[in-house]
């Protein structure tokens, strides 16, 4: 007994010895620059070499809550991450149901369904803004070659059409992820179900709602819970974009703070936006563990 109870202590040593480096990186890169923005938040810190930043508490929190503008932003983050979720979840649900099938050069199709992902955002932004360029671009250029309504429109410049496009073009980049999470889920579907039911005299949407739907339910509910939660919190792509306009129509939580610190130099109000930020975050993600668990249960 004692010889179990000493390899045991000595199994746990040395596995705290091995986890040690990981843990010194995350202090280092994560929670030391977390601790030090919580502090900024409590501060009137402003840009400036020789600036002294001095203790104001709450001051800063105050003063956000009448912050018409950010809270604006969050509105407009709410309906940029459920829009580019949902949008994203029926284009990459459909795009796995169809790789799913017997289809020539399938494997091809599954490699380029993921290029939308493997590219990053600044390229993506910039192929975007080409492709949608009003005097330039192939897209205004196919619209008039057919004589179609709205081909001087500029679609990341117009007040209404600014925010939906972005929208579409976030979907196209979170795609990739559902498409091939949904495709591995659909995948480990028993063939001997499909084909029960199918014995059975189910049709195809039958066989849809009743065999594969309840199949893939938790890998979904998971997939739009983390990916509202992802896109609330995006930068680099709309910045690049559109950098939040045109008149702040497309201006998401991340912009506004950025923009509050490097752009007007208030680094102590723009960390509370931070805070606040990241507090909203964690209560989706604690919203979402919390149906996760119940659903366990």
């Amino acid at each position: 007994m004692k010889l179990k109870t000493s390899s045991h202590a000595s199994y746990s040593k040395g596995a705290w010895i091995y986890a040690l480096p990981a843990f010194v990186a995350v202090a280092i890169l994560s929670l030391i620059p977390i601790g030090q923005a919580v502090y900024t938040a409590f501060t009137d810190q402003e840009a400036g070499r020789y600036f002294h930043a001095s203790f104001i508490g709450f001051h800063n929190f105050a003063r956000l809550m009448h912050n018409s503008l950010y809270w604006n932003s969050f509105k407009i983050g709410i309906v940029w991450a459920v829009s580019v979720t949902l949008l994203a979840m029926v284009l990459g649900f459909g795009l796995a149901l169809l790789l799913n099938r017997e289809l020539r050069f399938r494997g091809l199709l599954r490699t380029l369904s993921l290029v939308p992902w493997a590219m990053p955002p600044v390229v993506v932004a910039i192929m975007w803004s080409i492709l949608l360029n009003p005097q330039a671009g192939p897209f205004n250029g196919l619209l008039r070659t057919f004589h179609l309504p709205y081909a001087d429109r500029n679609w990341l410049g117009d007040f209404n059409t600014a925010l939906p496009t972005v929208i579409v073009i976030g979907a196209w980049v979170a795609m990739p992820v559902i498409t091939v999470s949904l495709l591995a889920a659909l995948q480990s579907i028993p063939l001997e179900t499909v084909e029960a039911a199918r014995i059975d005299g189910a049709n195809a949407w039958q066989r849809f709602r009743y065999v594969t739907l309840p199949a893939v339910r938790s890998i979904t509910s998971a997939l739009v819970s983390l990916n509202i939660i992802w896109q609330f919190s995006s930068f680099g792509l709309i910045y690049v974009l559109t950098a939040g306009g045109p008149g702040g129509k497309t201006l998401l939580p991340a912009l506004f703070v950025y923009n509050e610190s490097f752009k007007y130099g208030n680094f102590g109000y723009a960390a509370a936006m931070g805070v606040v930020m990241a507090l909203a975050i964690l209560g989706m993600l604690g919203i979402y563990l919390k149906v996760s668990n119940r659903k366990e249960a």
